[in-house]
């Protein structure tokens, strides 16, 4: 009775800021919390005759299917390789960005460097596979078109899945770039002055004033956003795959993910409950994923864990 009690008379002093928050609910409710029902389709035989409801029940038939697939440790192992890589170039070089923005004295260019390498984060990557096809088209491509000009031999970057390794991190790395710069250089940039006026009076270096000054403080900005992408480990960037390898069937060894497998599935097959089944085992995955890291974090630093 006294915790509802406290709870009613919340909601009457922050009435308006309770009102505020029902669009927000009403959306995450319509657009996220209802479709979940459609898990139920990853325990059933899908017929559009009976629906989703009233389609049999097959148990844990669907994952059997999909696990017995052959696909589903070399789409796992990619979704996750992949995502390390973009986590890891994508932190370094961001980090790396923000400070040495940060020690730009001229305001005008660094807001125009920030603009320019924002840019990017805002392009569809229909365009970016776009430009990636005109780049490295083994017949017209432009880089093919100079080794030709060259005297050298065309490479033909569409057989070749392994070279799709390094394109796929450096397009991840150009559109993230920005974004996350921007993330960590309003960290920097909150740095009290004073620390550094007092590692100047000590004769500290840059690289020593970075390193025990800009990245400690940096920190709790660091892991917060590092537990948030490792929630999102098991979810490929489905536009980036799709779009930027256009779907080659010869390089699907290396650049198949979940969510490209799970969309060509029901596109091609029709396979319904495989596909449910697949998302709920990747969408269980990432939940355990994110308990664990916050976990280990909380272990060693709790006022850094995102609960």
């Amino acid at each position: 009775m006294k915790k509802t009690h406290l709870l009613l008379n919340d909601l009457k002093k922050n009435r308006i800021k309770w009102l505020m928050l029902v669009p927000a609910a009403v959306a995450v409710i319509l657009m996220c919390y209802i479709p979940m029902t459609g898990i139920v389709l990853a325990f059933k035989e899908f017929n559009y005759q009976d629906g989703i409801f009233g389609s049999p029940w097959i148990g844990l038939a669907n994952f059997s299917y999909f696990f017995k697939s052959g696909k589903a440790w070399s789409i796992t192992r990619n979704t996750i390789l992949y995502n390390l890589a973009f986590l890891a170039v994508n932190t370094f070089f961001q980090i790396t960005c923000a400070i040495l923005l940060s020690e730009l004295a001229h305001k005008h260019f660094k807001r125009i460097t920030q603009s320019l390498m924002f840019l990017p984060y805002f392009i569809s990557w229909v365009v970016v596979g776009a430009f990636v096809y005109n780049m490295f088209n083994y017949e017209f491509g432009a880089v093919n078109t100079l080794l030709r000009q060259l005297g050298l031999h065309s490479v033909d970057i569409y057989s070749n899945p392994k070279a799709w390794i390094p394109i796929l991190i450096g397009a991840s790395l150009l559109k993230n770039l920005g974004y996350g710069t921007v993330m960590y250089l309003a960290s920097v940039v909150n740095i009290d002055d004073q620390l550094y006026e007092a590692a100047d009076v000590d004769g500290a270096t840059m690289w020593q004033k970075i390193w025990n000054i800009t990245l400690p403080c940096i920190r709790p900005t660091m892991v917060i956003l590092i537990l948030l992408s490792i929630g999102t480990i098991m979810k490929g960037d489905f536009q980036m795959f799709w779009q930027v390898t256009g779907n080659n069937p010869m390089t699907l060894e290396v650049t198949d993910v979940i969510d490209t497998y799970v969309t060509r599935s029901l596109m091609y097959l029709q396979e319904f409950g495989m596909t449910s089944a697949a998302g709920l085992y990747q969408s269980v995955f990432s939940f355990i994923l994110i308990m664990l890291a916050n976990y280990a974090v909380k272990k060693v630093e709790p006022d850094y864990t995102l609960f």
